[in-house]
């Protein structure tokens, strides 16, 4: 599945214009051509999730019980390896522990050459495709037929899987139809779903009473029994055990788990995760080698060949294929807990509009594809297309294991971002000008970037020159040429005068330590101290209208900007300078109010890997968004009527009473994002919802020439939405606020503006 881009990280402009144009280009074609059919696919099954999950009284339970047999299983690794194997011997069958593909693809071919085999048919196995099984065994002769039918029409079509689970899921039924009159002239061309599925049917059950080997995947294997389970929507995995004389499983080592009692999890959660199915169609436990005698085709007197089940064979072969490397590395090793249900991939926004073609690598697809392409392929190989991860985090809460993807995606870009750089000759400007933690060379989009903080300080000292040369012709197609801003999006404006600068010209807080019911620090992360200004004035006179004693002092960055390129060492130092500058006020028993979500989300989630963990507890858990305060507040006695309420359609709020609310990605992800809801509503406003995952800007991302359009096509469900609606738009994030002026043209407002007393 690897996308059509160059790779390689010669470090040349040329050579980098080059790879940027090649993978946009790759991705407006899919847009055009796989996009609607992934989207409405995609997004089906992640509503599916949100219902089907919504039915267990017990869902986070059984989340961390199944992290727990990962982690546990993941930890005894090579013991459970020696004790299956000990099992499945004892059973009569054979295990082969496969170093690498080409290892496993030797043995199973052995196996099909000592059978006679010449016809092998398959069940759907994402493994048996990372190892190419099927080339391996056409080299030799042997016909290979996919049973699944996704997997069949993709092998008619020779085209590559596009979904971990759904792998047909961007072609259309029209196409599938086409393909089939191509392919086979039938005589009634079938059309309706229910005739493609039938004709498929037919062909396959003539395939598979042909078949010489059957092979399967295994979701997961108990070590104490050698007992497989298989979770299919067709039973193809069935057919293919039981029609032939001959069952080679292929799995990855990470698939055992210790005993079958251990599958209970995993079977309540594997179908809702994925396809927002409570209970797959098909859920079989198999202790190979079965003893059952294999049905004779031929002879319909006696349908069971006599003696058959004498000769029977079972073959496991567990793939290695760098995964006992990646158990050793501690930031690929939670990789290994996937469980390959295409969660993360059905709650990406930018995976819901482009599909695995463009969002995966050799084999898996979707956020979790960076882990798996590094361990398996390479760096080179996840290079691809690990930037199309944004960190928006929405995965993160989707995932039935818990695994913190978009950490795997940032250190995995750290890797990258290092192992490609080659030292430039513009390297002394940013050691002096914009000094960070990376080496010598790094892309000079990443780096200018990962240096936001640096920057929107300079263009705030120099507004509003800075904003008329930035906003110039000739500069913005440079920056386009050069550092791959695309000149159709809006530059943020820098203020004249930055938060902290406005809050102590107006003499400081107006509610004393003495009066005030609380004691607060308002952060003034970057965008709102030096582009977004109001929003932090309108931060400071909501809570002292509540009566809160306010303070805003002159603290750093937050790291996040150089998190999301990449750029750990430089997020860790900046992470330790804010911690230092919040110290004090923390000893002082003062809250931190946080205005733009994604740096909350980098207290709460980021910073446990940065800080000490007495540091990190403290400050996590004397954070709050700005209107996650305010619901506090209200909820502990302060006067709702000191903030405003609904008006008739005057003043700031155009539209009155009536709301339309995009909640943020990453506070969503946090558990904050409803406290704007709650919010509202209980000052008496009408409040309607987005129900889109991710407004598809993602703070730099949106910005960038390569993947204007797709974050463009990401954000279109917030077009439909809110694009003809008469009320007031709001949205807490600086990139949200960017993406709805740019597709609903009107400037949303952050909702802390919306209650805020006037001026």
């Amino acid at each position: 599945m690897s996308s059509d881009a160059e790779t390689g990280g010669s470090g040349t402009a040329e050579a980098d214009g080059l790879d940027r144009e090649t993978k946009a280009d790759r991705i407006r074609e899919l847009l055009a051509t796989e996009g609607d059919a992934v989207a409405a696919n995609t997004r089906g099954f992640n509503e599916g999730r949100y219902e089907s999950t919504g039915r267990l009284d017990d869902y986070e339970a059984l989340k961390a019980e199944a992290r727990a047999i990962k982690e546990d299983a993941i930890e005894r690794l090579p013991d459970l390896i020696d004790e299956v194997r000990e099992t499945v011997e004892t059973n009569g069958g054979t295990v082969y522990l496969a170093d690498d593909a080409a290892d496993a693809n030797r043995y199973i071919s052995e196996v099909a050459a000592e059978r006679g085999a010449e016809r092998a048919v398959k069940s759907k196995s994402m493994t048996s495709e990372e190892i190419e099984v099927n080339d391996a065994l056409a080299a030799d002769g042997v016909e290979v037929v996919e049973t699944d039918l996704g997997e069949w029409v993709l092998q008619l079509a020779d085209e590559e899987p596009s979904h971990i689970v759904a792998p047909a899921i961007h072609k259309s039924r029209e196409g599938i139809a086409e393909l089939f009159a191509e392919r086979f002239d039938p005589d009634d061309p079938p059309e309706t779903a229910e005739e493609l599925t039938m004709f498929a049917r037919e062909r396959l059950g003539e395939l598979i009473e042909g078949a010489d080997l059957g092979m399967t995947g295994a979701n997961f294997i108990a070590a104490d029994s050698g007992t497989m389970l298989l979770v299919t929507s067709e039973g193809n995995a069935r057919k293919t055990v039981t029609a032939t004389d001959t069952h080679v499983a292929v799995a990855g080592v990470e698939k055992l788990v210790p005993t079958v009692e251990d599958f209970s999890p995993f079977v309540e959660l594997i179908g809702r995760s994925g396809t927002g199915q409570d209970v797959t169609s098909y859920i079989s436990t198999l202790t190979p080698p079965v003893d059952s005698p294999v049905p004779d085709f031929d002879d319909d007197e006696t349908p069971l060949a006599a003696d058959s089940a004498d000769d029977r064979e079972f073959h496991l072969v567990l793939i290695d294929n760098g995964r006992l490397a990646m158990r050793d590395d501690e930031t690929l090793k939670e990789t290994l807990y996937c469980i390959r249900c295409s969660a993360c991939s059905n709650a990406c926004g930018n995976f819901q509009s482009v599909g695995g073609h463009a969002f995966g690598g050799e084999t898996y697809s979707g956020g979790i594809a960076t882990g798996w392409e590094a361990g398996i392929e390479g760096l080179d190989t996840a290079a691809e297309f690990n930037d199309l991860c944004t960190g928006c985090s929405r995965c993160v809460p989707a995932c039935p294991v818990g695994i913190d993807i978009p950490w795997i995606n940032t250190a995995v870009r750290d890797r990258i971002n290092r192992g490609e750089a080659d030292a430039s000759q513009l390297d002394w400007a940013f050691e002096e000008l914009v000094p960070d933690e990376e080496p010598g060379g790094l892309d000079l989009a990443t780096r200018l970037i990962g240096n936001y903080a640096t920057l929107a300080e300079w263009g705030h000292k120099t507004a509003p020159v800075a904003n008329r040369l930035a906003n110039a012709g000739p500069l913005r197609a440079l920056a386009e040429r050069v550092a791959g801003i695309d000149r159709r999006r809006d530059l943020p404006a820098f203020a004249s005068e930055s938060l902290v600068e406005w809050f102590e010209a107006r003499g400081g807080p107006a509610v004393s330590a003495a009066e005030a019911i609380r004691e607060a620090v308002v952060y003034p992360d970057t965008a709102t101290n030096y582009v977004d200004v109001d929003r932090g004035k309108a931060t400071v006179r909501a809570l002292e209208a509540l009566g809160v004693h306010v303070r805003v002092p002159d603290l750093p960055g937050s790291g996040r900007p150089p998190l999301s390129q990449g750029m750990i060492a430089t997020a860790e130092a900046a992470t330790e300078d804010l911690y230092a500058g919040l110290a004090p006020h923390l000893d002082a028993g003062r809250d931190v109010v946080v205005i733009e979500p994604s740096d909350l989300a980098t207290f709460r989630r980021e910073y446990e890997r940065f800080l000490p963990e007495d540091s990190y507890d403290r400050l996590a858990d004397a954070s709050y968004d700005a209107m996650e305060y305010a619901f506090g507040l209200l909820e502990n006695g302060a006067d709702p009527a000191a903030l405003r309420a609904p008006s008739e359609g005057t003043g700031p709020v155009a539209s009155g009473k009536r709301i339309a609310y995009h909640p943020h990605c990453q506070a969503r992800t946090v558990g904050v994002g409803e406290y704007a809801t709650a919010t509202f509503e209980r000052l008496g406003y009408d409040v309607r919802v987005s129900d889109t995952e991710c407004c598809g800007m993602a703070g730099s991302f949106g910005y960038k020439t390569d993947y204007y359009e797709l974050s463009v096509d990401v954000g279109e469900p917030l077009r439909e939405q809110f694009g003809d609606t008469d009320r007031t738009v709001v949205a807490p994030g600086t990139s949200c606020t960017e993406q709805l002026d740019a597709l609903l043209d009107a400037a949303p407002r952050h909702p802390i503006e919306v209650i805020a007393p006037r001026k």
